[in-house]
């Protein structure tokens, strides 16, 4: 937690980095990273085979003809290597492919469906992916480049270059299959799983504005109107922050999302009210506001204490019966609301250069964040007394973090779990056991 402050402290003079739109959409797509690949590596093809056409034109014209008679014998080497490595591509893609498949699977059916999400947003996935489709389709540009006419005098292009490139590729494809596997098996690990949630959860956090001078979000001044979502339906994914700032700032209002991220939005259901003046242009708003068919993280403070929720949940069902599991989640979601126990909570503002707030974000209050966290997982952990100590042990660090004033959720779900556990326990040294505080579970 001490850390996490003093990353905070540093940075609270810089306004957040809010990514747009287009940029998280793009992480969240699985096509555009083997695109992009394909077609950088066709632009650097072009450029090799250029540089051989040069190499080649400089050889004959020099005469030296005994130097461009060793490059063809290195040209049908590299042709037959070229070939087995386009063959060995498409076998690696296939076997890349069925790993992610099992691996995906295996994840959402042990842990939860939302994990998936790390799965498409992996980084070293789609790198390999792409290296490899870009590997294959160099194959196949190389290939068509080798000459047919063994006369050194009359020949026109010898693929040297592209040869070498094809070799570096493959190079690169090697070292990325094996981060590939280390990575997708460690993802395959519930640790690392709820480790990267939790991660995640600290960089939304990290990027929410921090109040200046104790201001909140009264004195907005009078609602004036409000706009409409005029898109399609589906889960409020985020909003552009820098495009509304600069359109409140332009026409002098103030800009409040009356939805929350995370919430499902229909057509004609408000989202944007407009305090101190007159309705900005809507079409400027309208693709300020993303919409889709899930929750993201990158501006959702709930998401992560959801799917930690969840995987504990999931851990303590009669299917699973993994209390260790659940005791793990129980300790990222203590980390994340020790680490907002005493942050401003209920709103974000987020200004512009001159320091006035031009954009009112609501987020969830310290209530809803603790019920969010210890709601469902304590009403499953009455019959697990490793949870129950652990939940206790929660609380009871949490009590001492947080202010006089954010207490009473922490006490209202202590008494709850003592009195679940009172009628559950069959006898007195049970119940004395279940609830005793261990940060271990059962240490």
């Amino acid at each position: 937690m001490s850390d996490w402050m003093v990353t905070r402290s540093s940075s609270a003079g810089r306004r957040p980095r809010a990514l747009s739109p287009l940029r998280e959409h793009l992480r969240d797509t699985f096509w555009f990273a083997p695109t992009a690949a394909m077609v950088s590596v066709f632009v650097i093809w072009v450029g090799a085979q250029a540089l051989d056409t040069v190499v080649v034109d400089t050889l004959q014209e020099d005469r030296d003809y005994e130097t461009l008679d060793e490059l063809l014998r290195f040209a049908d080497d590299a042709k037959a290597v070229v070939s087995a490595v386009g063959s060995a591509m498409m076998t690696f893609i296939g076997v890349v492919f069925s790993i992610s498949l099992v691996a995906v699977q295996m994840a959402s059916g042990q842990f939860t469906p939302r994990v998936v999400r790390l799965f498409v947003r992996s980084r070293i996935t789609k790198a390999t992916f792409a290296v490899f489709l870009a590997t294959f389709v160099l194959t196949l540009l190389v290939l068509t480049s080798f000459d047919s006419v063994d006369d050194p005098r009359a020949v026109t292009s010898v693929p040297l270059v592209q040869s070498v490139l094809t070799l570096c590729m493959v190079g690169l494809s090697l070292l990325l299959f094996v981060l590939y596997v280390n990575a997708t098996l460690r993802l395959m690990r519930i640790s690392h799983v709820i480790a990267r949630i939790a991660s995640e959860s600290f960089r939304v956090a990290a990027s929410m504005p921090v109040p200046v001078g104790g201001q909140d979000a009264s004195g907005l001044g009078a609602e004036t109107a409000w706009v409409p979502h005029e898109g399609r339906a589906g889960v409020l994914r985020d909003v552009h922050i820098a495009r509304l700032v600069r359109v409140a700032r332009k026409h002098g209002v103030v800009l409040r999302l009356i939805p929350r991220i995370g919430d499902f939005v229909v057509p004609g259901m408000p989202v944007l009210a407009v305090h101190g003046g007159p309705v900005p242009p809507r079409r400027v708003l309208r693709y300020a506001i993303s919409v889709g068919v899930e929750r993201t993280y990158h501006q959702d403070l709930g998401f992560g204490l959801r799917q930690l929720s969840d995987i504990a949940l999931r851990a303590l069902s009669s299917a699973i019966n993994d209390p260790t599991t659940a005791v793990q989640a129980l300790d990222r979601i203590v980390q994340f609301l020790a680490a907002l126990s005493r942050r401003p909570l209920d709103a974000a503002l987020h200004r512009d250069r001159a320091g006035a707030v031009r954009l009112v974000q609501p987020v969830p209050g310290w209530t809803e964040l603790v019920d969010l966290g210890f709601t469902e997982v304590r009403v499953c952990a009455v019959g697990s007394p490793q949870v129950s100590r652990r939940m206790l042990a929660g609380l009871d660090d949490l009590l001492l973090l947080a202010p006089p004033e954010r207490r009473k959720p922490l006490l209202r779900h202590r008494e709850l779990l003592r009195q679940a556990v009172d009628q559950t326990a069959p006898t007195a040294s049970d119940r004395e056991f279940a609830l005793r505080p261990d940060r271990q579970g059962i240490g």
